[in-house]
């Protein structure tokens, strides 16, 4: 499953709401400003409720991590990859730091930082969640049609949800 940034489907949201940490006299961490950058899959028979962090450190100039966070329970990840193996749960459900990708020096204390501080703040994991219903309404409006829920806010949610297929069953 291929990932896209949030941004390059809505610029200007991305732009007010992404997140970013300003690091001054960390233990772990240098003097930096990092900018967590949210991806979602972009698979229409997808649903696999994760965002993955591209962090990027503005003195390097580059992103130094990628971690992924899925904010469902442990039975919903095993519900939805048909199997419960606790290994593979752990890494869908998160935050980890994603095993696919390029990760520098500092990506273990910037996990550790997601999971401290970004991770607690329960409005931000509800704007992760309301980033991940806009994405999928746009690459998938088959399966995510806007649906107005009176608990939402008025945002729209998915009707409909599939999980993703693996190649072996397409």
């Amino acid at each position: 499953m291929a990932y896209e940034l949030f941004g390059e489907k809505f610029h200007d949201i991305a732009f007010k709401e992404t997140r970013s940490i300003s690091i001054s006299n960390h233990p772990e961490l240098p003097n930096d400003d990092f900018g967590f950058f949210e991806a979602y899959c972009d698979d229409e028979d997808c649903d696999c409720r994760r965002v993955m962090f591209n962090v990027a450190s503005r003195n390097r100039g580059e992103f130094v991590a990628v971690i992924a966070y899925g904010w469902e329970s442990k039975a919903f990840y095993a519900h939805w990859y048909r199997k419960n193996d606790p290994e593979i749960i752990r890494e869908l459900q998160g935050p980890t730091l994603n095993l696919g990708s390029q990760q520098s020096d500092l990506a273990p204390a910037l996990l550790k930082l997601v999971s401290d501080r970004l991770l607690k703040d329960p409005a931000y994991i509800e704007r992760l969640k309301r980033h991940y219903r806009m994405f999928k309404e746009r690459v998938d409006p088959e399966h995510f049609p806007p649906v107005m829920d009176k608990d939402a806010d008025s945002h729209p949610v998915p009707q409909t949800r599939k999980r993703h297929r693996t190649r072996s069953e397409r």
